[in-house]
């Protein structure tokens, strides 16, 4: 019987594949088969020297790095992310984050990881969207790797402008000096994840990285849902 209501109820309200679109059956949950092995992933977790950590070589001394899969403008990871970002979709932050987790455990450069810190939203945009995606993703990794959430010590407490269109240098000018630490003695020492869905130029992860690492004893580590490509 509630097979039938199921089958009723996704006639009028069908669920759909947040990638492509394309209708769900019984066994699918927020990707289709086809986006889940077929999305572009980048694997970057197993290489040390992949292109994310690169892009911090010499700007922040970060342990390790990775993100999830590669974006490129108007392709279905795109459109995932804008349904998690401005759709109210926060279930597919916490879905790529226990994919992700499950990976990152068994990585030996991210299996110490002991806390997991997302990039703040400021307190008005937070109000306004409802929820810090980066957050979803967040709570989503550390169900999968079995550790700890912060998401209070590290805040946004300026607004800033929108990234996009900007320069490497105009988005490190945008984002500078807008995150500070609150409450920190319990993270001394421990290996963090500092996650966010997109890196493009790294500016807005360089920030929270800055802050971060004045806490002493601590290890760096960065992992993102997304990796723009160039």
């Amino acid at each position: 019987m509630i097979a039938l209501i199921d089958d009723f109820l996704s006639l009028i309200y069908p669920s759909v594949c947040y990638a492509c679109g394309t209708g769900l059956v019984h066994s699918e949950d927020i990707l289709c088969t086809s986006c889940l092995y077929h999305l572009p992933r980048t694997h970057f977790h197993r290489d040390g020297d992949n292109p994310v950590a690169q892009t911090f070589w010499g700007r922040v001394p970060v342990h390790s790095a990775t993100a999830y899969y590669y974006f490129s403008k108007g392709g279905h990871v795109q459109h995932l992310l804008h349904q998690l970002k401005y759709k109210g979709r926060k279930e597919i932050g916490i879905f790529i984050g226990r994919q992700m987790g499950y990976e990152l455990k068994q990585s030996e450069l991210f299996n110490t990881a002991g806390l997991i810190i997302p990039v703040p939203l400021h307190p008005d945009k937070l109000k306004k969207r409802g929820y810090n995606q980066s957050e979803q993703f967040a709570l989503g990794l550390a169900s999968a790797m079995d550790i700890e959430t912060d998401f209070t010590s590290l805040i946004r407490q300026k607004p800033s402008e929108t990234q996009t269109r900007k320069s490497r240098f105009k988005r490190w000018e945008n984002v500078k000096d807008i995150f500070c630490l609150t409450g920190t003695d319990h993270i001394a020492g421990k290996h963090i994840l500092l996650v966010d869905d997109v890196i493009t130029t790294g500016a807005t992860l360089e920030a929270c990285a800055s802050v971060l690492l004045t806490i002493p004893g601590i290890k760096l580590s960065v992992a993102a849902i997304a990796f723009a490509l160039h």
